[in-house]
């Protein structure tokens, strides 16, 4: 016992160590208690007076004495109740002669009454913080956006997609409330796709010590070699010293494995700063057998970086990171840790059904998973940077990404922007390949853009010198010549297999490849509805011949066929708002996700999951409620990885077929209400059965929840199906009628949405608490978000259809 004590003493002194450090750096989400509204992009006497003072926010660096929304005697009482994250436009209606490439929602230049829009939140800060130093962090907001902390004017930051950092430490009133007031501009589009606008990601209070690590200021890397039963992980430290003093810190590195448990250790280093001096220090440490970071086992570790001044902690910073080796070669393709691994990828925006560009975290994950279950292991952020929380599940969920910086340039705005980024996201081990662009059709093909390419390489090397960096190509011969990794965006439009035989060194990727996908469940064109659109994959050619052995199987086999090739990133993972090409309003989604907007897979989903899983798949197409169409001609497709399909039509056998490596198989029937069915085999053997048939009317929805619990912090989100269904339970595939949802208990509905590409109603709710919505089902399905409160309850959300019977699903909120 005797000997036990020291060690317990030892362990107490080491708890009370670093919570005592902990308390002193804390994080602090400010997501509620936000008030919002619509200034003018052209009228500043419409837009609260905004620059008109006698002393504007530029003039004087307080605008205290002013009375705009920067002031803290404003009046917003009459403002809107908002939480985080924001996207205004998300319940703004469409127009016609709105931008085609926003999804003709109507913000922009052509709609400056609807293009501004103004934040403010009261932010109590106790006197006991006085001696720290405040740091408030934006992740993004869209875009041009103005900051002001009681009165005083922070900054503007012109890109949507930068996170924005501010030293608030003198401006703060201690004790007594503080107002932060936002302005975001949208009139100029930074994108030619959906954007929303306003403050679409999280806002963070960032409180440490005056000694402490600056933000953002750790980069950790492993440096491995085979047979990775060791590593040595490298800590590189920048550290702020806010005081008004020069002072000397000892920095120490720990690493802890998942478990919490000390698995490797630096020697402590001295850190000599002068008053308000950032200097960098660099560490390391040995980790014997490494637990390696995988698409299969994404594993990871924290670094614990200890700031200490006179022997007392000031700050402890913790680093999430994972070990992994990643290589492009230009023979072998990608590798993991050593081994070849084919990029199953999709390029995706940041919008959903129901929240626009302000998608939650829960629903962040979601979408990953969804992504997952079909064998992505791939993402690639087109063509911003991401959010900082989607790369933390891409961590957790073991996705390889392609990190793209918004545009190319070597001057400050632009360096500064890939600086940030890169500083920003480079501890995540899912970050394989940073971009430094796409499609720049005025680089392409002429000598500036080498010359570009090859600046921006070398900057992003130096900011991040382990990983390569690419430009993603839409058929240029020039700029391609100064890249690490070669992206090719469509092999229609590059001859890859060519510029490979005479470029053997280059490493490739297909940065990306066409889907060929449509309108979910959508099988014949019809002038009625103008804003659906065929699969491009069944749909004949202009001159009348058959499509390219299935657009999506083409780009697959490419790359799968080729050792050489990194793999491919398929346009897009799900449908988007904005883009609707070849189509025109009333279309506003692109079209060509493998999931629509909603999330609901497309019949092409199977062939990816056929050939990118190893789960046994047998999925037939079109449904079989196709009236209007009895007696004609109908091709039935199957996407299956089973070694032959047998097809059987309204009890007419149409053959048994042996599925060709990475393809499809079709058959031609007449159509008559009916059934059709489809048997799978494996070596001989019938292993699988599928079935489709014709429905009955639509009879009751039913409603299924992607999980049974949520948190009651009024942040979670839990993702509702509906299904509409006959009389026997199955879905009927062309069912389109209105439902309302009613929600009971406290949680509130944040947005619904259906996947249907030209539905030109709301949403999303325009009450922040909405208890009650109304949408149409689309092709027999439809989606509803529903939110958590802050307290435990049931949530109950029910949904009612004319003649249909009421659906319902329960949920239960568990307290922190």
């Amino acid at each position: 016992m005797k000997r036990l004590l020291p060690l317990l003493m030892l362990a107490l002194m080491l708890t009370a160590y670093h919570a005592e450090a902990q308390q002193i750096r804390e994080t602090i989400l400010l997501d509620k208690g936000w008030k919002f509204a619509l200034g003018n992009a052209s009228d500043p006497k419409k837009d609260f007076g905004c620059g008109t003072e006698y002393f504007n926010y530029l003039t004087k660096a307080s605008s205290i004495h002013n009375e705009g929304p920067y002031s803290l005697k404003f009046d917003d009482t009459k403002w809107q109740d908002v939480q985080l994250p924001h996207d205004w436009v998300t319940t703004l209606p469409y127009a016609a002669e709105a931008s085609h490439s926003h999804g003709y929602k109507t913000v922009g230049w052509k709609y400056p009454e609807s293009s501004v829009g103004w934040y403010r939140k009261q932010l109590a800060i106790p006197a006991t913080d006085l001696g720290k130093r405040l740091m408030l962090r934006f992740d993004g907001i869209f875009r041009s956006a103005q900051v002001w902390l009681n009165g005083f004017y922070m900054g503007t930051e012109p890109s949507g997609y930068a996170t924005q950092v501010f030293d608030i430490t003198p401006y703060v009133k201690y004790g007594e409330p503080n107002l932060i007031c936002v302005r975001a501009d949208a009139t100029l589009e930074e994108g030619w796709f959906y954007e929303g606008a306003g403050i679409y990601r999280d806002v963070w209070l960032e409180k440490s010590a005056e000694v402490s690590v600056a933000p953002f200021g750790t980069f950790v890397y492993a440096q491995l070699q085979q047979p990775y039963d060791q590593a040595t992980i490298f800590v590189e430290t920048e550290v702020h010293n806010a005081s008004l003093k020069s002072c000397q810190c000892e920095v120490q590195q720990r690493l802890l494995d998942a478990e919490g448990r000390e698995v490797a250790k630096s020697t402590d280093a001295s850190l000599p700063l002068k008053a308000k001096q950032t200097r960098g220090i660099k560490q390391q440490m040995v980790l014997t057998n490494p637990h390696l970071w995988s698409t299969a086992d994404p594993y990871l570790y924290q670094v614990e970086t200890t700031i200490s001044v006179r022997g007392t902690v000031t700050d402890v910073y913790t680093t999430t990171t994972g070990v992994r080796d990643i290589q492009f070669d230009a023979d072998r393709g990608f590798l993991l840790n050593g081994q070849p691994l084919k990029l199953k990828g999709v390029n995706m925006h940041q919008d959903h059904a129901g929240v626009g560009a302000a998608i939650p975290d829960a629903l962040q994950a979601w979408r990953i998973k969804q992504l997952k279950t079909f064998g992505c292991n791939a993402y690639r952020a087109s063509h911003n940077p991401m959010t900082p929380a989607l790369l933390d599940i891409c961590d957790r969920e073991g996705i390889l990404v392609i990190d793209e910086n918004r545009l190319m340039g070597i001057n400050d705005e632009h360096l500064q922007l890939l600086e940030r980024m890169i500083k920003r996201d480079r501890n995540h081990p899912s970050i394989i390949l940073w971009s430094d662009g796409n499609e720049e059709w005025g680089l392409e093909n002429n000598i500036q853009g080498t010359r570009l390419a090859e600046a921006m390489r070398e900057y992003t090397r130096l900011y991040d010198p382990t990983r390569p960096s690419t430009v993603a190509n839409a058929g240029g011969t020039e700029l391609i010549k100064g890249l690490d990794v070669v992206g090719f965006n469509y092999i229609v439009q590059n001859d890859v297999d060519n510029r490979k035989k005479n470029n053997p060194s280059w490493r490739i990727v297909g940065t990306e490849e066409t889907s060929g996908c449509g309108t979910r469940g959508w099988y014949f064109k019809d002038a009625d509805y103008p804003g659906r659109m065929v699969s491009l994959n069944r749909e004949p050619t202009a001159n009348g011949q058959q499509p390219i052995a299935n657009v999506i199987e083409r780009g697959w086999k490419f790359y799968a066929e080729r050792p050489w090739a990194a793999g491919l990133f398929y346009w897009t993972g799900f449908d988007y708002r904005g883009e609707p090409n070849p189509l025109s309003y009333p279309a506003h989604d692109s079209e060509f996700g493998i999931f629509d907007y909603c999330g609901f897979p497309k019949d092409e989903a199977y062939y990816l999951k056929a050939w990118w899983t190893q789960e046994p798949v047998l999925h037939i197409f079109p449904h079989w409620n196709l009236q209007g169409h009895e007696g004609e001609e109908v091709e039935l497709w199957a996407y299956s990885n089973c070694d032959e399909v047998e097809l059987i039509v309204n009890g007419k056998k149409l053959g048994r077929q042996p599925m060709p490596k990475n393809g499809h198989l079709t058959w031609k029937a007449t159509y008559q209400p009916g059934k059709v069915v489809a048997y799978g085999y494996k070596n001989g053997k019938r292993t699988m059965t599928q079935a489709i048939e014709t429905t009955k009317a639509p009879y009751k929805t039913v409603l299924k929840a992607d999980r049974q619990e949520l948190m009651a912090d009024g942040r979670d989100v839990a993702v509702i199906t509906v299904e509409v269904q006959d009389q026997k339970g199955r879905v009927v595939p062309d069912a389109c009628p209105l439902l309302t949802f009613t929600l009971e208990g406290n949680g509130r509905i944040l947005g619904a949405g259906n996947g249907d590409p030209m539905y030109l109603g709301g949403d999303h709710p325009k009450d922040k608490d909405c208890r009650q919505f109304t949408i149409p089902a689309f092709n027999g399905l439809a989606q509803v978000l529903v939110q958590s409160g802050e307290e435990a309850s049931t949530i109950t959300l029910r949904c009612k259809g004319e003649k249909l019977q009421t659906g319902s699903v329960c949920i239960t909120e568990k307290s922190k």
